[in-house]
């Protein structure tokens, strides 16, 4: 990796055509057949692969990028990291430090919205290539430190901002794992409340699964769910949360349209009833926030079970934050009698969605054994407490 940031390794990497896996091998032939050395070019075809999956997360500017595995991995999204450089501009901040950028992804998105960005990591390559990253922002500069020990009081001014990304993999020899201890990550989680309750314009991206006791009050948390992915839960303190806003759930996509959900997560779930005509899946965001209870009221649907996100109603609603589908049929589980159900309606395909089901999905396909031209989708989940299952259609 390092011997591509080399004049030599760059000018070779900058000249390769956009990776083509059927094109690859005889390309990596071509290339050592002109004298390249093997290893260089086997680390520009390697990245080369990695600028085409970055394309995914960061459109364009992933061409003239430079990635690892890991780091890429955990980059934030270009839409996603615009999200958070927008709320730095709405606060006023003018400078922002990045307290384990990683390969400058958020980094980016600040100083492309000429905020003046010191991006600090404390692994050395990972900060050589966010330098590389950010090499077209002069008001962007990348230092090489351990955030821990930084005087962040005399790092950060007034007015200034503080994003903090803490890398949730621990390394193991040549292997790195992810993490979901809070305390394991790089910085550890206590770390981070630490400069949320010291600096007045903080904010954090974490793990979307963290717990909710873990959350330090006074603080705004924003789950964020990316083309029904969710990426990340963010704390926002000081002049970056919003007033009388402490859990929300904000849905984006490709195409720029944004959605937000906010409410009261201590509010309490409607009684159960049974499974109206039509279910209802929260998006993921909406459930990691602990808003079901709150979208249900909003819909005007129901829980069918006390401890499952599914929701139920007589109409069909419009909203973003659900997947909903006509309800056909809701049994009680029971291989056989959902054998005989299916083939007597001619499937021979099923889609199986589950929640609050121990069945594997791939084992039950196979022990259906379906011979039919149809096709149907199915719910494998909980209703009043009972193992069901649901017969169900797709809606648009």
């Amino acid at each position: 990796m390092r011997s591509l940031l080399t004049p030599q390794g760059w000018g070779l990497l900058q000249s390769l055509p956009p990776y083509d896996e059927g094109s690859a091998m005889a390309l990596g032939q071509s290339l050592r057949a002109q004298g390249h050395d093997p290893a260089l070019v086997a680390a520009a075809l390697t990245q080369a692969r990695l600028r085409l999956r970055g394309r995914d997360k960061l459109g364009s500017f992933a061409e003239a990028m430079v990635f690892t595995p890991d780091g890429l991995e955990q980059a934030t999204r270009l839409s996603v990291a615009a999200h958070h450089a927008r709320r730095y501009v709405g606060a006023g901040c003018t400078r922002v430090v990045d307290l384990g950028c990683g390969l400058g992804s958020d980094a980016m998105a600040f100083a492309a919205l000429d905020r003046q960005v010191l991006a600090v990591d404390c692994d050395e390559l990972t900060a050589a290539l966010a330098a590389v990253n950010l090499r077209h922002w002069p008001g962007a500069v990348v230092r090489c430190a351990d955030v821990t020990t930084l005087d962040l009081d005399a790092e950060i001014g007034v007015g200034e901002g503080v994003w903090l990304d803490p890398a949730r993999r621990t390394s193991r020899g040549a292997r790195s794992r992810r993490t979901f201890d809070p305390e394991s990550f790089s910085p550890p989680y206590s770390f981070v409340l630490d400069v949320l309750r010291r600096f007045p314009a903080s904010g954090a991206k974490l793990a979307p699964g963290l717990a909710h006791h873990l959350l330090p009050p006074d603080t705004e948390a924003q789950w964020v769910s990316f083309g029904g992915d969710v990426v990340e839960c963010a704390l926002w303190s000081g002049t970056l949360a919003r007033e009388g806003v402490s859990r929300s759930a904000l849905l984006l996509n490709g195409s720029g349209a944004t959605h937000e959900l906010i409410g009261d997560p201590s509010a309490e779930r409607g009684p159960v009833r049974p499974v109206g005509g039509f279910l209802h899946e929260p998006d993921g965001a909406v459930i990691r926030a602990g808003l079901v209870a709150d979208l249900a009221a909003r819909l005007g649907a129901h829980p069918i079970d006390p401890t499952i996100a599914y929701l139920s109603s007589d109409r069909p609603v419009e909203s973003p934050f659900v997947r909903s589908y006509a309800v056909q049929d809701v049994l009680a589980f029971n291989l056989k009698a959902l054998r005989t159900h299916l083939r007597d309606r001619g499937v021979g395909r099923v889609t199986i969605k589950k929640r609050g089901s121990a069945v594997d999905p791939d084992v039950l396909r196979r022990q259906l054994r379906l011979s039919g031209s149809g096709e149907a989708t199915i719910v494998l989940t909980r209703v009043a407490g009972q193992p069901s299952v649901l017969l169900v259609r797709p809606l648009p």
